[in-house]
C-alpha cells in the first residue's frame, strides 16, 4: 500500500461546505485551503498513512481520480453525468445542491418547447447532456460551447436556449430568462478510484462510513457538526 492517501477537492463555494464533513471524518487539512495558494496541502496521518489534499478546479477532480492521481475526490453530479468517468460513487454528500436546467428568454419559453423535427441553437458547457436530451426529443440541436455567462447568449441572439446550472434563479431573472425544464437535480458526490478502492480499502472504507454518518447528522436540524449548526443539505438529490 502506498504511504499516501490523496484526496482531490474542488476550489470555490463547495469547498466551504466540504470542510465540516471532512472534519467529522478527522480529515482536516493542516493549512487553510480556502486562502492558501498551494495546490497540494498536507492533512493528518491515519493508520500511519499521510493524507494529502489536491486543491484543483471542479472540472478536473474526476480526471485526477479516474487517472489514479487522487484516490478519492468530491465532484458535482453534473460533471459526472457530463464526462462519465470510470470512478465509484459511494456517497451523495448532499451539498452543493442545484439543478441542470434548460432556460430561455421569457417570451420564447412561454411559446412552448421546441417540437420534434425542429432545429435549435443551445449555449452550454454541458455539450453531451444537452445534445443527448434534444436527440431524445427528436430535435436537432446546434451546440454552442461556452465556459460561462450563458445568460448572455439568448440576449444577443446567439442561442435559443441555454443549458446551465441553476441554484437560486436570480441571475436568470436579472437577465430576463426563465426556466423551461429541469434535466437533473445536482449535488456533490464522493468519488473513489476503483483501484484505490481495492488496494486502500482499510483506509477508504472507514472514511466513507464516517462521511455517511456526518451526512446523517447534517440532515438533523437540531444536530451539529463541530459544534456549529449546519443547514446546507439538499432537500432532494
Amino acid at each position: 500500500m502506498s504511504d499516501i492517501l490523496t484526496i482531490a477537492l474542488s476550489k470555490g463555494r463547495i469547498l466551504e461546505q466540504t470542510l465540516p464533513l471532512l472534519a467529522y471524518a478527522h480529515l482536516t487539512p493542516l493549512e487553510d485551503v480556502q486562502t492558501t495558494r498551494k495546490l497540494m496541502v498536507d492533512g493528518p496521518m491515519i493508520q500511519g498513512v499521510q493524507v494529502r489534499f489536491l486543491i484543483i478546479r471542479a472540472a478536473d477532480v474526476c480526471t485526477y481520480v479516474e487517472q489514479g492521481a487522487a484516490d478519492m475526490g468530491i465532484s458535482g453530479r453534473d460533471l459526472l453525468l457530463e464526462h462519465r468517468p470510470y470512478v465509484y460513487e459511494p456517497l451523495d454528500l448532499k451539498i452543493g445542491c442545484c439543478r441542470v436546467c434548460i432556460c430561455g428568454l421569457k417570451d420564447a419559453v412561454e411559446q412552448g418547447e421546441p417540437q420534434s423535427g425542429s432545429r435549435i441553437r443551445v449555449a452550454t458547457k454541458y455539450d453531451h447532456l444537452a445534445e443527448n436530451y434534444y436527440l431524445s426529443q427528436g430535435i436537432q440541436a446546434e451546440i454552442i460551447h461556452l465556459y460561462g455567462g450563458m445568460e448572455l447568449a439568448p440576449l444577443v441572439g446567439m442561442a435559443d436556449r441555454i443549458v446551465d446550472i441553476v441554484e437560486t434563479g436570480s441571475t436568470l431573472k436579472a437577465n430576463g430568462l426563465i426556466e423551461e425544464k429541469t434535466l437533473y437535480d445536482i449535488s456533490s458526490r464522493l468519488v473513489v478510484n476503483p483501484a484505490s478502492s481495492a488496494t486502500k480499502r482499510t483506509l477508504i472504507h472507514p472514511i466513507v462510513e464516517q462521511l455517511r454518518e456526518a451526512i446523517v447528522q447534517q440532515s438533523k436540524p437540531e444536530e451539529t457538526i463541530n459544534g456549529e449548526h449546519d443547514s446546507s443539505g439538499c432537500q432532494s438529490s
